[in-house]
């Protein structure tokens, strides 16, 4: 009995043994390094059956990362090439794979959320740094083919990537400067005539007069030759009324209030004003060497010719997609941006309209969602998926913008891929200047404004009447019979209307 017991084991020893020599994972040997910012790494070497050859710390030197080599490659067969893998934390993972791609091994860097999850199934109620360095390492036995291998960008790959995120991320920071100073010029004067973007007039007059006692003591003359001067004559007295105005206002209001600390919260304006100049001076300078960068990198302008990406949306594509060739497809590069739906099917059930991964970057997604809100105004191929989203699936506007992005998405694979330019052409495939393209898409995939408006998430304000309750419009016996099968408008009622089809009650 325990021989037949050993008998079956046995066999499904040799079975693996044979399935290993045919992968060829005898002389694999697997590097898992979990990464420190402020400690060494943490490094745990297994061969190709999972077992642990060696375990290591070691700093981000060239001599540390070559005694983790050898001792990686020890007792391995000649030939053998490491398999990294790492996580991207913060920069520590370049240093990582400089070295070891240029010793020709093979390093991957993936996601947090993937190591977490094996992580997690691996040891679910212990956690160090040694146990991520062993998960790491045994990532690729359990999914090598959800692994893409690191690709370091060349010369000016690495300069356009680096100017895009420095540009971005001093976007970011000039915005927050805005909000900003709307909220405190809003607790200033709340009745503030900032009522639409921050021109260089409204920074002119926040940086000297926030206080809106200041503002009045300077007088209409010089009020208004301050607005004339950074507005380069633009704008003048008008607007000078509406800042002397809610200065009025304000003064009122906080009357009854004497610890309002006006001079505090204007010395925070003019400070937040300085900081938003400065950041937009260095973003000028970030932005004139990211489009010399980006001629370099993409000298055909391939990105660019793609409809809704322009003078920032190109380089962020060309930046991040780098090499087009590494995705095997258009769908693969498609779910790298994030903007691919989740798929949740099981038995006889296949649930549409999940909602898209996010699993990308996010700089990425969010410029080909922006596109593709230009973009289904230059193309009637991209505008007919948004019309259909809209139209016929009931989509909002941003659930149908993220379907054209991610049709955009696919086409700029494409495009860099075969290195030629977007043309923009009919849905039937022939090619239309831009005029006759905006003509076929006011004709046939333009949203109708009543449409538009029953997909908008604000509620529509109706006009007031005396009455409470809006008055209900009596039907005539043959209209009352037309509108149970098509209203006024001619649309169809939807299945979710609750409108009731009207009954007959017959006498007792």
């Amino acid at each position: 009995m325990a021989e037949q017991t050993r008998r079956p084991i046995r066999a499904w020893s040799e079975l693996m043994s044979a399935t290993t020599k045919e992968w060829g994972s005898v002389g694999r040997r697997l590097v898992g390094i979990d990464l420190g910012i402020a400690s060494a790494h943490t490094v745990r070497v297994l061969d190709g059956e999972g077992q642990q050859v060696c375990r290591r710390r070691c700093a981000p030197t060239v001599e540390e990362f070559a005694r983790v080599e050898s001792a990686a490659l020890a007792g391995a067969e000649a030939g053998t090439r490491l398999e990294v893998v790492i996580e991207p934390t913060g920069p520590a993972w370049l240093p990582v794979a400089v070295f070891f791609t240029g010793r020709g091994h093979t390093v991957y860097r993936v996601s947090s959320a993937k190591a977490a999850d094996l992580r997690r199934f691996l040891s679910r109620h212990a956690k160090s740094n040694g146990i991520d360095a062993d998960t790491l390492a045994r990532l690729p036995l359990v999914a090598l083919q959800g692994l893409a291998p690191v690709e370091l960008p060349g010369v000016e790959a690495a300069a356009l990537d680096r100017r895009v995120r420095a540009t971005d991320r001093l976007t970011r920071a000039a915005t927050e400067h805005k909000v900003r100073i709307k909220d405190l010029a809003r607790q200033l004067m709340p009745a503030t005539a900032l009522t639409g973007d921050l021109g260089v007039a409204d920074l002119a007059v926040l940086e000297r007069f926030a206080d809106p006692r200041v503002l009045l003591r300077a007088g209409p003359a010089r009020l208004t030759a301050v607005i004339v001067k950074a507005s380069h004559g633009h704008q003048g007295a008008e607007r000078a009324a509406a800042w002397r105005a809610a200065a009025t206002e304000a003064v009122e209001l906080y009357r009854a209030y004497p610890a309002m600390p006006f001079t505090d919260l204007a010395a925070e304006v003019a400070s937040e004003v300085r900081l938003l100049r400065a950041t937009q001076a260095e973003l000028a300078g970030h932005a004139q060497a990211r489009e010399e960068a980006y001629r370099w990198a993409d000298p055909g302008q391939l990105a660019r010719s793609l409809p809704g990406l322009a003078a920032v949306g190109g380089p962020a594509l060309a930046a991040i997609m780098g090499r087009a060739d590494r995705f095997p497809s258009a769908r693969h590069f498609k779910s790298f941006t994030g903007l691919a739906p989740r798929a949740s099917e099981t038995g006889e059930t296949d649930r549409k309209g999940q909602p898209m991964s996010k699993a990308g970057p996010a700089l990425l997604r969010t410029t080909l969602v922006r596109a593709a809100d230009h973009a289904r105004k230059q193309d009637p191929q991209l505008a007919r998926i948004y019309y259909t989203q809209v139209v016929e699936r009931g989509a909002e506007h941003t659930k149908a913008l993220c379907v054209v992005a991610a049709a955009l998405a696919e086409r700029a694979w494409t495009v860099m891929r075969r290195r030629m330019p977007y043309v923009v052409c009919d849905t039937d495939g022939t090619p239309v200047n831009p005029e006759r393209a905006k003509t076929i898409i006011a004709e046939r995939w333009t949203v109708s404004t009543e449409v538009r408006a029953r997909r908008r998430s604000r509620k529509h304000q109706p006009p007031k009447t005396k009455a409470g309750k809006a008055p209900q419009q009596v039907l005539a016996g043959h209209e009352r019979s037309n509108a149970r099968g098509v209203d006024k408008r001619g649309d169809l009622p939807h299945h979710g209307s609750s409108r009731r089809p009207t009954t007959t009650r017959k006498a007792p």
